[in-house]
């Protein structure tokens, strides 16, 4: 990103793409107290491929409909020690993949774990923030519609 482009000025609850999951109009909060990303998927499983640490999951791309499913698998990025809103530890796979947000795109790391205990199936966390948006709190779908 060069420096002269502005950041994205954000909701603390917008709607993001993200492409390489097969996924449009996603809800997340954005959270600047979370330093991690996050996405909610079921059933991930860790495999081998070539050589390389894979990992397999499926997702709901409707949460209207969760009888909907997309089984995904991407190149596994590593694994992070994450402390939940709850104050548990978790391990999680961290996968790479680009987000699509107020008509820009750049490259972020996602955890995957189970929020379906959440009101949003995917957290914004800082470091994908980081050189790209900044948040104001007090306002909710700046930069996209919201669902309802």
């Amino acid at each position: 990103m060069t420096e002269n482009k502005q950041k994205l000025l954000v909701g603390a609850l917008e709607c993001c793409d993200l492409p390489d999951l097969e996924l449009s109009g996603v809800q997340m909060r954005v959270d600047t107290g979370a330093a991690t990303s996050s996405l909610h998927v079921d059933n991930i499983e860790e495999f081998t491929k070539d050589g390389k640490r894979w990992v397999n999951f499926d997702i709901h791309p409707d949460v209207h409909n969760v009888d909907r499913v997309v089984n995904k698998s991407l190149l596994l990025k590593g694994k992070k020690v994450v402390k939940s809103s709850t104050a548990d530890r978790e391990k999680r796979f961290v996968i790479k993949t680009i987000i699509q947000l107020g008509g820009r795109e750049w490259p972020i790391k996602l955890t995957l774990t189970d929020r379906s205990s959440m009101q949003n199936l995917m957290l914004l966390g800082r470091e994908a923030m980081t050189d790209h948006i900044l948040v104001d709190p007090s306002r909710e779908f700046l930069v996209s519609d919201d669902p309802v």
